[in-house]
């Protein structure tokens, strides 16, 4: 994957339509999640939310209700205990429902512990391989024909830059990083030049998230930027026909 950095402040999102269009994105009752799902729904898409929790996808959806963006769909799905089967059910519910799928995002993420790689809690670790590596491939690979028949059918992984460049302590998260940087460069080189799919990375940078703050609980959160600053860069991805790079939202 190419590594290509992206200010989100200079990008215009424009007279960007995507009425019609519906998209999936795990981890929608997040930050980042939610701010990008608002976003897409005033655009004219319609969403449908994946995330363990249920509240959250109710707050999501009651925001999206008040902004008038097109009905989402929630989902509660916990993807630390989810199996094959349950991700080709989502599928054909998606096709029986929506008639079609125009793009994924994956913004589910299970941080795990900053420890030692020698100390790693052995449970933490199988939670964490599930959520960040398994789940968005059983998903993907479950959706990829329903994606094959969209005109263009954008897949993005949310990543750091720890899934970048290993960093001391920070364990399975990295290591799941790395995978999925080599699982999206590994999928766009297959479909790239004969199907509509496309595969890109996202390195989104801080943001003030829930997630920031159980990694540094001593931070001031108010520093960091709001989720909604980087979602310029996910709707460039998501709209721009691009594949195989590794984005990284750069604040300015």
């Amino acid at each position: 994957m190419d590594i290509t950095q992206f200010n989100p402040a200079t990008h215009r999102i424009g007279d960007v339509q995507l009425a019609d269009k519906v998209y999936l994105i795990t981890g929608a009752a997040g930050a980042i999640g939610s701010a990008l799902a608002l976003a897409l729904g005033k655009l004219g898409a319609t969403i449908i939310l994946v995330d363990v929790n249920q509240k959250g996808l109710d707050r999501v959806y009651d925001l999206m209700i008040e902004a008038t963006c097109p009905t989402p769909a929630n989902l509660v799905l916990d993807m630390a205990t989810a199996g094959p089967e349950q991700y080709v059910e989502l599928a054909d519910v998606i096709s029986s429902e929506f008639g079609r799928l125009d793009g994924i995002v994956h913004c589910a993420v299970e941080a795990g512990t900053l420890t030692p790689l020698s100390q790693y809690p052995l449970d933490t670790w199988s939670k964490a391989m599930l959520v960040n590596l398994n789940a968005p491939y059983m998903l993907t690979r479950s959706c990829i024909d329903l994606l094959k028949q969209a005109d263009d059918a954008p897949v993005v992984f949310s990543t750091s830059d720890v899934a970048r460049q290993g960093r001391a302590y920070w364990g399975i998260y990295s290591i799941t990083g790395h995978a999925i940087e080599g699982m999206a460069a590994i999928w766009a080189d297959e479909l790239e030049t004969n199907t509509p799919v496309r595969f890109n990375t996202i390195d989104p940078g801080p943001v003030r998230s829930g997630f920031r703050a159980r990694i540094y609980p001593g931070e001031v959160a108010k520093d960091q930027p709001a989720p909604e600053t980087v979602v310029p860069a996910y709707l460039y991805l998501l709209t721009e026909p691009v594949t195989g790079i590794a984005l990284q939202a750069v604040q300015q």
